[in-house]
């Protein structure tokens, strides 16, 4: 059976491609901990559970609307722009407080968020068109404009700018066939999250290049933590930190910038913020019209529509109480700040404070390549990471903090035992 070249020039998930690794050894009775993947270890909230389980009983098992059903997208319309309101009350002292509303029309519902991303580049990039991508990335963006017959712009961004695309870098990038721009913050593999003052720089770029569409991939948004002085991590003897106050979350989002309304696209889902990665609900805003209808009409000769049974549990997550959320990124920024005190006083880690996700993205080389390093703590360490090659950064290694404070605790005592033999410590 002959292939078609498009599948066989795409790369696999590494960071799949490592759990299955890491699966495999436990069950031959090896004692592997896994930080490859980037799941909540959490249950779904219980009333999440509930909701699902109502829906199959009031027979929520038939086909739906392509975009979504209709409470469902209102709902995520209203989160969204609450979100926002409070983001921007709580952490910008800009005059103008103006942000980009969404209704339920402007929403379409995927089959998760990746899902959602793979229909706008679809839908807006054609053969030969240019995406930025900002590296290190997430590694599906780049398979996905592949699938497009789209070509990557890969950007490589610094340590030292804590791994965010500067405007020079930006226009340095743009061309007149730069057709889509991809950002995400918080960042997948980095952790880092972009200031009001950041985005503002970029969008000042942007304003200069009106056929450019921005997609701003927000799965992470939920999860942002505050600053903590990442000096303080070079002390062993340092004490625990107090709980961090969740009244300080804050993230800023590209919807802050009216300016953009006609070409953004907002990408986010439930599955991290609320440990519903297996339901498989996303989605996309945009205040297109006419990119919202040729969204719909690719959705609809692909999957018909979201599972309904799921997009009810979505919407009973998004429209009850959000102490759930609350909880769990006050878990993650733990068990963020264990990781950080623990990968400090690891020889050869050179590593930025991730502010958000639950990421941490150390550079390694000066132990060895990602790669290398990443199969020598899989065999000797049996602790199973992603190489940064994944995400377009081959020095690093990325290690998933959305395990228990115990898993992490073991495996970075492995991990600084392997490696410290391999510095000279």
């Amino acid at each position: 059976m002959q292939l078609s070249e498009r599948v066989q020039h795409i790369a696999a998930s590494q960071s799949l491609a490592m759990a299955a690794r890491a699966k495999q050894m436990k069950a031959d009775g090896i004692d592997v901990i896994s930080m490859s993947l980037g799941e909540p270890d959490m249950d779904t909230p219980e009333h999440v559970r509930r909701a699902a389980q109502e829906a199959i009983d009031n027979h929520w098992s038939h086909y739906g609307p392509v975009p979504g059903i209709p409470s469902l997208r209102e709902a995520i319309a209203a989160h969204h722009n609450k979100s926002l309101q409070q983001s921007n009350n709580t952490t910008l002292q800009q005059s103008n407080n103006t942000t980009i509303a969404f209704t339920g029309d402007d929403v379409l519902v995927s089959v998760g968020a990746k899902m959602a991303i793979f229909n706008a580049i679809q839908t807006l990039v054609n053969p030969g068109d240019e995406v930025v991508i900002p590296m290190p990335a997430w590694v599906s963006y780049t398979e996905m404009v592949k699938l497009s017959e789209g070509r990557v712009v890969p950007v490589e961004t610094s340590y030292d700018n804590d791994y965010c695309l500067t405007p020079d870098q930006l226009r340095a990038a743009l061309t007149p066939r730069t057709r889509m721009i991809i950002l995400c913050s918080p960042n997948n593999p980095t952790g880092s999250v972009y200031s009001y003052d950041q985005l503002s720089a970029l969008v000042n770029v942007l304003c200069d290049y009106p056929n450019v569409a921005i997609l701003s991939d927000e799965i992470y948004n939920a999860l942002v933590y505050n600053n903590t002085s990442i000096q303080q991590y070079n002390n062993p003897s340092l004490q625990q930190y107090n709980n961090t106050s969740l009244q300080q979350y804050n993230n800023t989002s590209f919807a802050s910038f009216p300016e953009l309304a006609d070409r953004l696209i907002i990408i986010n889902g439930v599955s991290k913020a609320y440990a519903m990665t297996g339901y498989r609900i996303g989605w996309l805003l945009s205040k297109n019209k006419d990119f919202i209808a040729a969204c719909t009409r690719l959705q609809g000769q692909q999957l018909t529509c979201a599972t309904m049974v799921a997009q009810k549990a979505a919407e009973a997550a998004l429209t009850g109480s959000q102490d759930c959320v609350a909880q769990m990124r006050r878990v993650f920024d733990e068990r963020r700040q264990l990781i950080c005190r623990l990968a400090a006083q690891i020889p050869g880690f050179k590593f930025r404070e991730p502010q958000g996700a639950f990421y941490l993205f150390p550079d390694v080389s000066a132990i060895g390549t990602g790669d290398e390093v990443a199969e020598l703590l899989l065999n000797e360490a049996h602790v199973a990471v992603v190489s940064g090659s994944a995400f377009g950064c081959p020095s690093c290694i990325r290690l998933s903090y959305a395990i228990s404070t115990s898993e992490i605790t073991e495996a970075m005592k492995r991990i600084r035992q392997v490696l410290a033999s391999r510095v000279g410590v």
